[in-house]
């Protein structure tokens, strides 16, 4: 299979509306969450200006533990509820951080890291991980960013299908 990320138009509304469809065909057909966590993390990356990590974060049970992503090596596990990725699996709301230097309990993997979206992963109540967006830039995500992000989230959710976590 060869798959060439897109080059997205329009406003970031339509980008990410783009970008759910490329999630969209890469998952389809495919069940397994780390071949799928892997491809959404490479397209989100190769796809989006201004980031330097992309992954994801899955929960095992106790704690969030790295899962397939693109940029600079990660923290390895990190506990509920502590720094963004951590708060947004214990509140289970996207987490949008302008400044992660302002952001109580912020975990530094990498330096360069100025602002950080974090989309929670929940299927059937249950807590499956989180999908972690970080920039170099300040104020890099806003609101249509929480948006198509929870859309690209709610792809790869789906693309679990009935299969057990």
């Amino acid at each position: 299979m060869s798959f060439t990320v897109a080059e997205l138009v329009g406003d970031s509304a339509e980008q990410y509306v783009q970008l759910t469809a490329q999630a969209e065909a890469l998952t389809a057909g495919e069940s397994d969450r780390i071949a799928n966590a892997a491809n959404v993390s490479a397209l989100l990356f190769h796809a989006l200006t201004d980031v330097n990590w992309v992954g994801f974060y899955l929960f095992d049970g106790r704690e969030l533990v790295v899962g397939p992503f693109q940029g600079k090596p990660a923290c390895i596990r990190i506990p509920l509820g502590t720094g963004v990725c951590g708060t947004a699996a214990a509140t289970r709301q996207t987490q949008v951080v302008p400044d992660v230097h302002a952001f109580a309990g912020h975990i530094a993997c990498d330096a360069d890291t100025r602002s950080e979206i974090v989309v929670p992963l929940v299927r059937a109540g249950e807590l499956i991980g989180v999908l972690d967006l970080d920039s170099p830039l300040p104020n890099r995500f806003g609101d249509a960013d929480r948006v198509g992000l929870e859309a690209i989230a709610e792809v790869f959710l789906e693309s679990l299908g009935d299969r057990p976590t």
